[in-house]
């Protein structure tokens, strides 16, 4: 799976799963060239989400569900994921 296609499967699951009101999916792989994490082709990737699921939630909740969103993806596709999860009261 190429960059851009990883970048519609997050988006995808993150839309069907929390409902974003805000989604932004930033490819930070240039960042990690000759990273020895980058060597298995696995992306780099930072998550900026907005979404009402997150209301009541700690960081670490919130943090849970991106990653059960991500599911089977963390495994394939994704070597490193920072993650902006913030709630509309929050933003």
């Amino acid at each position: 799976m190429n960059t851009e296609e990883r970048i519609q499967q997050i988006r995808r699951r993150l839309d069907v799963t929390l409902q974003p009101q805000a989604l932004e999916v930033i490819d930070e792989g240039h960042l990690h060239r000759g990273h020895e994490g980058a060597k298995d082709g696995r992306g780099h990737f930072r998550l900026k989400i907005v979404s009402r699921r997150f209301i009541g939630q700690s960081m670490v909740q919130r943090h849970r569900l991106v990653y059960q969103a991500m599911g089977d993806l963390m495994q394939s596709d994704i070597h490193a994921l920072a993650i902006d999860a913030l709630a509309p009261v929050d933003s």
